[in-house]
């Protein structure tokens, strides 16, 4: 089976191909990579301190299109197949009435008009921004009207939980999973514990109240003066930080750490830096250019995102007595987090996964695994009407 993923929840418009078959002698699924493109706006955004769903929109139309053309060029070319753009325009441009930039692109690129054997589009419904997702949603409803294949609901965050099996080559799914299995997902609007029963069962246990950990980071990055996005900058002061064994003289709260449940909450820890760094500016109005400064702010904060996030995921493994934790998402990428977490779950005997770092942000690798899972799991998740959910829960 051959899918095409699609993932356009964000500022990232990512599409790739995927290929799933069984290998006769184990029975197992292997997957295989054929092409995989992501199309970053973080440049376009960085001006905004965060993305800017209209903007996010429209680069996902211009972006869209081309980018399926240049996945295609990767493949072998489609067998004579007769041309149906034409009969089918008037029902395209229906379906893409919201997204005229990518019918006028669609109609031009008559590359993609054949179907390059491709047997289902996967495509993601939310959570995310609607505007971005519905670009997502309707080019794929177009392509699989044109090619007359299926289309397939994806949650983004079901993408994540998988990506720890996938890489950019030839992957499989480990045989005889042993569920349930502890998940923190850490991406940039979302930071939750779910507990995974199986494939497609799963049981959200814990969420954040207010900021995700991946807003914080940008927050506070913002605050100190550094660019969108912010946690990349946050990782860089900290691991400076410990370097130079700097002795931070600021303390932040770790909001949540200690209550019985597994929720969080970082909009506390962001009040509290604003608030020190208001203090700071007072005593010295350049107290920003300041390096080491930055690198107190900046070793602190991720020490205590990463406290809490490490604490509430021990909690729930010791409560739910899994075997297996995941981390995935954006945040997962944060290798002071990734440290911390494996030494703890070493020392309780638990398997820590995580993904590569090419696939930690939003990508249609993910898109396309978490498509065929369902797929298999669940053939009736196939549907005509596809609608994009911006609060999607898994």
């Amino acid at each position: 089976m051959r899918i095409l993923g699609i993932e356009t929840s964000c500022d990232e418009t990512s599409l790739c191909i995927l290929d799933a078959h069984i290998d006769v002698h184990t029975g197992t699924t292997i997957y295989t990579n054929k092409s995989h493109i992501i199309v970053s706006q973080a440049s376009l955004h960085e001006e905004y301190g965060g993305v800017f769903p209209a903007m996010a929109k429209r680069e996902h139309q211009k972006n869209i299109i081309p980018a399926l053309s240049q996945l295609f060029k990767k493949l072998s070319p489609p067998e004579d197949q007769e041309i149906l753009f034409s009969e089918k325009s008037n029902e395209l441009q229906t379906i893409l009435e919201r997204e005229p930039t990518v019918y006028e692109f669609l109609s031009q690129q008559t590359d993609i008009h054949n179907n390059p054997n491709i047997d289902a589009i996967a495509v993601t419904h939310g959570p995310g921004l609607e505007p971005a997702l519905w670009v997502g949603i309707n080019t794929a409803k177009a392509l699989g009207n044109l090619w007359n294949i299926p289309v397939i609901p994806v949650n983004h965050m079901e993408g994540h939980i998988w990506s720890v099996y996938a890489n950019e080559e030839s992957f499989s799914l480990p045989e005889n999973t042993e569920f349930p299995i502890t998940a923190l997902l850490v991406s940039g609007g979302h930071t939750e514990l779910v507990l995974v029963k199986d494939f497609c069962d799963y049981e959200i246990i814990g969420q954040t109240k207010d900021d995700a950990s991946g807003e914080a980071f940008d927050k506070i990055a913002r605050l100190l003066g550094l660019s969108y996005p912010g946690g990349v900058h946050i990782s860089r002061l900290a691991k400076q930080a410990r370097v130079n064994a700097l002795l931070n003289p600021f303390t932040f709260p770790r909001p949540m750490m200690h209550t019985p449940d597994f929720n969080f909450s970082f909009s506390g820890l962001k009040t509290s830096v604003r608030y020190t760094v208001d203090k700071e500016i007072i005593k010295d109005k350049d107290i920003l250019s300041s390096e080491v400064f930055q690198q107190y702010i900046a070793q602190e904060t991720e020490d205590a995102i990463v406290d809490v996030l490490t604490a509430k995921t021990v909690r729930a493994i010791n409560q739910y007595q899994t075997k297996t934790c995941i981390i995935a998402g954006g945040v997962s990428a944060n290798a002071q987090l990734r440290i911390v977490l494996k030494d703890k779950l070493e020392a309780m005997g638990v398997t820590l996964l995580v993904p590569p770092l090419s696939l930690t942000g939003d990508n249609a690798l993910m898109i396309a695994l978490a498509g065929h899972i369902q797929y298999k799991k669940n053939p009736d998740t196939i549907c005509g009407d596809i609608r994009a959910v911006g609060s999607l829960s898994l």
